[in-house]
């Protein structure tokens, strides 16, 4: 930490101490919105900066060492700072003016390595911003941190579906990888943050930034969303651009906004939306897409919407059922029309496993071969200089179980490559209809929405059983393959102490609606809570 930091810090603490009458903000139940008013007022960026970098500082190489960052920015406070005077002088750019950021740490800065959780690529320096990164900047945020991920993004290089000894040996545990180490969830410390995103999860949980980015190919937003319990979403494929971001399979691919309200998602989300030429999935966002979502934010909205409940996920855990139970409830005393168990293609349940696998290990190769030639001299050019490195002793790569499954993924076996028809045939006829499918599903019942527990349990502990109990069904791949939205909202904790969320899951470009039921959701339910192992701190309470 700076003396800078510490200077600040002590002021922040002798103001906390003495408060006489100026006003308050409280770092962990602030919105965006409340931000801007006490920026208004006479808070500052350089002191809202500080005091995300002191709860850092206190609980994540520290404390109960959460571990979710990877890479600090050093130039945020100054950063803050020069927000803070072009706040004075011109007012504020957007909402985010000033508001520290989480970036998972596969979206490209120019200015802070990008790793994608490869030991492989500490140090390098991207040859500019992602083109969401430079629209976070262009709204005035500030990057605070690069964070910690499943490492490139979990299934890349993953040994799933492989035989079981192969399995055994590619298990990488949950929230780990070689250049980030361990992240804990800081709800219960022996337990993982999921993946990918869990390095944002966990940092937005704890308060180590105010909003961040997460990516999501599978479930990579949401699972760690919910695992946290905090609120995500997962856009349309094409809402928001991929250039810029280390791919896992650009076919699923999508970033999206964390945050620990559903107010600062929808704030963060316009902040980043627009066609990029860079990225051609963009090209059908045109009108569709808005610089402002946080207008569509009202109680009231869930009153009349036909809300289906997805029952095929329900039933997995007691707790998360319980509490799902008692999330329809609360949605019918808001006016939803509950339609009830709304049952998923039974094909469709059983082969998901293999339609997700049968395009992420095809893209996944080519597509990483293609980010990897951006990067400058000394870092691996392609996937198969990824497998050499990471399995060759000389290199000490610490990821065993990554490098087993990596290896096992390089040979051209059916459906590892990209010009294989079954992957073509996958792509091009399958994940068609199965978006048909999900379009005759929501017709059929005039949803809406579809809910359905984010997670079906909830955070799994870091270093399971042996064996491993079976995962059972996910809904999550599901907007995957048919490209579509999903809301994640805070539902209840445990009696473990756990985090639950909920979906909404909707149609392609919904996101307005999907926003709106979540509000007036979260509204109603205030169920998000602060992690016992990283608590609030003095210099969380800022005056001003």
């Amino acid at each position: 930490m700076t003396n800078a930091t510490r200077v600040l810090l002590a002021a922040l603490t002798f103001a906390t101490a003495f408060p006489l009458s100026a006003a308050e903000l409280n770092l962990n139940t602030a919105t965006s919105a409340d931000i801007q008013a006490a920026f208004k007022a006479g808070l500052t960026s350089e002191k809202l900066t500080a005091a995300y970098l002191a709860r850092i500082d206190a609980y994540d190489k520290k404390g109960p060492v959460i571990n979710a960052v990877i890479t600090l920015n050093p130039k945020a406070l100054a950063e803050a700072k020069a927000l803070d005077a072009e706040l004075k002088s011109k007012g504020p750019r957007s909402p985010l003016h000033g508001v520290p950021v989480l970036l998972k740490d596969n979206v490209d800065t120019f200015d802070l390595p990008t790793t994608g959780g490869s030991q492989l690529l500490e140090g390098s320096l991207p040859p500019d911003d992602a083109f969401i990164t430079k629209k976070l900047r262009d709204a005035g945020a500030v990057i605070l941190a690069k964070v910690n991920l499943s490492e490139w993004a979990g299934s890349g290089g993953s040994a799933s579906g492989a035989p079981a000894d192969i399995v055994k040996a590619g298990r990488v545990p949950n929230g780990f990888s070689s250049a980030g180490g361990q992240t804990l969830n800081p709800h219960a410390l022996d337990r993982g943050p999921s993946g990918s995103s869990g390095g944002t999860g966990a940092g937005i949980a704890a308060s180590f930034g105010h909003m961040g980015i997460g990516t999501d190919t599978g479930g990579s937003i949401r699972g760690p969303s919910s695992a946290n319990g905090i609120a995500g979403l997962k856009p349309t494929r094409g809402l928001m651009s991929r250039d810029g971001v280390i791919p896992l399979g650009l076919s699923y691919d999508t970033a999206g906004p964390m945050a620990r309200s559903v107010y600062d998602v929808a704030a963060m989300l316009g902040s980043m939306t627009g066609i990029d030429p860079a990225d051609s999935a963009t090209l059908a966002s045109g009108g569709h897409y808005y610089s402002d979502y946080t207008q569509f934010l009202k109680r009231g909205a869930l009153k009349g919407a036909r809300i289906g409940v997805a029952r095929d996920f329900t039933t997995q855990d007691p707790e998360v059922e319980r509490i799902i139970n008692e999330s329809i409830k609360t949605l019918e005393s808001l006016g939803a029309i509950i339609v009830d168990d709304v049952r998923f293609p039974e094909t469709l349940l059983k082969s998901r496993q293999e339609i997700y696998n049968t395009i992420v290990r095809a893209e996944f190769k080519a597509d990483l071969t293609t980010y990897l030639k951006t990067t400058k001299p000394g870092f691996p050019k392609s996937f198969d200089d990824v497998v050499r490195l990471s399995n060759d002793p000389a290199t000490k790569y610490r990821s065993a179980g990554k490098a087993a499954g990596l290896k096992w993924s390089q040979p051209d076996n059916i459906s590892f490559r990209t010009d294989d028809p079954i992957y073509l045939t996958t792509r091009d006829s399958l994940l068609p209809t199965v978006r048909a499918l999900f379009e005759s599903l929501f017709a059929k019942h005039q949803l809406d929405a579809i809910i359905y527990p984010t997670s079906p349990r909830p955070a799994q502990p870091i270093n399971p059983p042996d064996p491993a109990p079976p995962m059972g069904n996910s809904p999550t791949s599901y907007a995957n393959f048919t490209g579509w939205p999903d809301v994640i909202v805070p539902a209840g904790m445990t009696k473990d102490g756990l985090p639950v969320t909920v979906s909404f899951f909707g149609r392609a470009w919904t996101e307005p609606a999907l926003l709106a039921y979540g509000y007036d959701f979260e509204q109603a339910t205030k169920a998000r809570v602060l992690p016992v192992n990283t608590p609030q701190l003095p210099t969380d309470i800022l005056v001003y």
